[in-house]
């Protein structure tokens, strides 16, 4: 089956030229099957191309299929390869992304807003999944970077796919931009390796990546740092993802939680060899880690919005991957990676269930009272929000949120391990409060729910991902990965590390079921003031506002009126003067034309005699 590796990312491309070529045509049945079949199909291909490549014993695996581009020595191949760290990636995506396709096949079946958007939707969704599976599969960082940028177009696509209201065309927009400056920063980081090192075949760069110097090192791994930061949503470049959540839910599954987001995560521990050689730009990792994790979990504690809520965990939640990459837990970084995508992707869906069986309402204080009569989803946002908070011994997240906790404290010191234990309660805070409010008390609308097989199955299959998945780590990648920590001793640390976020849902259920009063401090100026400064994302959009968008907007303004069309006005007006003065040599008259020539044969000869 390592042979035919080829078809898991031609798969999905196969299912969205077909319904792109068909342009909506298909019928809706059909649209379903070609775009959840293809993915599906495509994850069994994984699955056994991945147990044969287990079973060989080798480290790795590559299949080169043609070269792209021949010029000198510059001679990228298309070349999929395979080690632990792909294989990882290409499960949660292949997987993962199944599930997301098929619940979408139910929810986007309701979700009909203008003539072959079905048929558009899982064409988009489709070309996604192969441009993700080509940017973790790729051997060379020019195919890498060929789908890394696929999923910058698919995102900004699927973003705006209801784009008939201008606010998630905005949302795209910006998506877009943001994103663009960090991809800006990773090119350049690109040029500057092939420059130094001749080459951007990925085994042979890191391999000869000790011939860099300290400084070149740092600045490549910087700039790497920066396309990984736009991508993943990492402070500064964190401001599009909560706008992002104008898409379908579905999408926000997938690309906002499950998959695209995780490329920088991806990015950074495939280069691990490049980045073990500058401590400064390990440190800055961390350092981008630990300050998104915090920012986003204080944002996410005042959020009204469900989506939201979650979007702003999405964010903390991958502060936590890049801050154990920071501190060297190279292997607790993937193992969190991948059951994030399961417990995400089944929060999120499970939200997409709540949003349409409230007639499309997201404001989680309209919901309430909705545990007996939304039981399915119900079930599957407490499992996912167990594994959120990191519920001891029992969930996926609590394995691998601590596995890099106590490894941050046992490389570290204090610093990160205090910093991920805090932002834990505050997951554990939040969380509990988007339960209580959502699910219990009063019911501020009436429910409808018909979910069919095709919706409840995938929620069903990721609630057990969301337990199990810890276990398989611990057993499966603890040994695929390389360690991924000591849970068998009980320390005052580790004791820590599971009972804060404990401590967090038994304060978020006395805080928000109303049995302590904290009104008073709300409703102060001070709490509303921090109140609005947290529900702004500490005010970025604010400060960019100011800093970017508004000087720039005024420097259009004026050049549009003032300087750049006067300068082309300018031109065309001496343009035109000069073609009229020309024009005033051409009178028709045989005698002025005869001495204009006779003019010029006297110039001519004079200037080669050198007289002139």
């Amino acid at each position: 089956m390592l042979d035919l590796l080829w078809l898991v990312p031609a798969l999905p491309l196969l299912g969205f030229l077909a319904l792109f070529a068909t342009e909506g045509k298909l019928p809706d049945k059909l649209v379903a099957v070609i775009g959840a079949g293809t993915v599906g199909i495509a994850a069994l291909v994984a699955l056994f191309a991945g147990r044969e490549f287990l079973q060989s014993g080798e480290p790795s695996f590559s299949l080169s299929l043609w070269t792209w581009i021949a010029v000198a020595d510059f001679q990228p191949s298309i070349t999929l390869y395979l080690d632990a760290l792909s294989l990882v990636m290409m499960g949660v995506i292949t997987g993962v992304g199944f599930l997301i396709h098929l619940y979408a096949t139910g929810y986007m079946w309701k979700d009909h807003q203008e003539p072959a958007s079905y048929s558009r939707f899982f064409a988009y969704m489709n070309l996604f999944v192969f441009a993700m599976l080509m940017l973790v599969l790729g051997d060379n960082l020019l195919v890498l970077f060929l789908g890394w940028e696929g999923v910058g177009l698919c995102s900004y696509l699927l973003i705006g796919f209801y784009h008939r209201d201008a606010a998630n065309g905005y949302a795209a927009r910006k998506a877009f931009v943001v994103t663009r400056v960090g991809d800006t920063a990773f090119a350049l980081g690109l040029f500057l390796l092939f420059r130094e090192l001749g080459s951007l075949e990925i085994q042979q760069a890191l391999a000869a990546s000790s011939a860099l110097t300290p400084c070149m090192a740092t600045a490549i791994c910087l700039l790497l740092l920066g396309g990984a930061v736009g991508k993943s949503a990492q402070v500064p470049l964190q401001t599009w993802l909560p706008d992002a959540m104008a898409g379908p839910t579905p999408v926000s599954a997938l690309i906002h939680a499950a998959t695209m987001v995780t490329a920088g995560v991806y990015l950074i521990a495939r280069m691990q060899d490049l980045y073990l050689l500058s401590a400064n730009a390990q440190h800055y990792v961390a350092v981008v880690g630990l300050a998104t994790l915090l920012i986003a979990s204080f944002t996410a504690l005042t959020q009204r919005d469900i989506k939201r809520i979650l979007a702003y965990s999405t964010m903390s939640q991958i502060g936590y991957m890049f801050m154990a990459l920071g501190v060297g837990a190279w292997s607790a970084a993937i193992f969190h990676l991948m059951t994030h995508a399961f417990f995400k992707a089944l929060l999120f869906l499970a939200s997409g269930s709540v949003i349409l069986a409230l007639h499309h309402e997201q404001d989680i204080f309209k919901m309430g009272g909705l545990w007996k009569k939304l039981p399915v989803p119900f079930w599957s946002m407490a499992i996912g929000s167990g594994a959120l908070v990191a519920l001891p011994f029992v969930t996926s997240g609590f394995y691998s949120k601590d596995a890099i906790l106590l490894t941050a404290y046992d490389t570290s010191g204090w610093l990160y391990w205090g910093g991920g234990v805090l932002a834990a309660g505050l997951t554990a805070l939040y969380t509990t409060r988007m339960m209580v409010i959502t699910f219990f008390g009063d019911a501020k609308t009436e429910p409808h729910e018909d979910s069919r097989i095709n919706m409840w199955l995938p929620l069903a299959v990721l609630g057990v991902l969301s337990i199990v998945g810890g276990w398989f780590g611990i057993g499966v990648l603890d040994e695929l990965l390389g360690g991924l920590g000591d849970f068998s001793h009980a320390s005052p640390v580790a004791v820590v590390t599971m009972a804060v976020p404990l401590l967090g849902i038994l304060l978020g259920v006395l805080v928000f079921s109303g049995r302590i009063d904290v009104a008073g401090f709300v409703e102060s100026k001070a709490g509303d003031a921090l109140r609005r400064f947290f529900d702004s994302g500490w005010a970025f959009d604010w400060l960019y506002e100011r800093v970017f968008v508004k000087p720039f907007l005024w420097l259009a303004r004026v050049n549009k009126g003032d300087v750049v069309d006067l300068i082309y006005t300018l031109t065309k007006s001496i343009t035109r003067g000069l073609h009229h003065t020309g024009a005033l040599t051409q009178t028709g008259r045989l005698r002025w034309y005869a001495a204009n020539m006779a003019i010029g044969l006297i110039v001519v000869l004079l200037l080669a005699a050198g007289w002139l």
